[in-house]
């Protein structure tokens, strides 16, 4: 289960580090379409918002 949910934690954590490039490279090359810069900040805070969750279960987990 620790394994589990620490291998989820690194892939959310990549899938937001990898979002964020995206919404970088889009930023800087500019005439970005807005709906793409919105869905990808949409999937930045959900991946986010997913590994720390995953980070507290981990810490409540190891805890015991």
């Amino acid at each position: 289960m620790r394994t589990l949910l620490t291998l989820l934690m690194v892939f959310a954590m990549i899938g937001t580090v990898g979002v964020l490039a995206a919404g970088v490279v889009g930023f800087v090359r500019g005439g970005g379409d807005p709906r793409r810069s919105n869905r990808l900040m949409r999937w930045r805070v959900i991946l986010q918002a997913s590994a720390i969750l995953l980070f507290v279960l981990l810490l409540t987990i190891f805890r015991r």
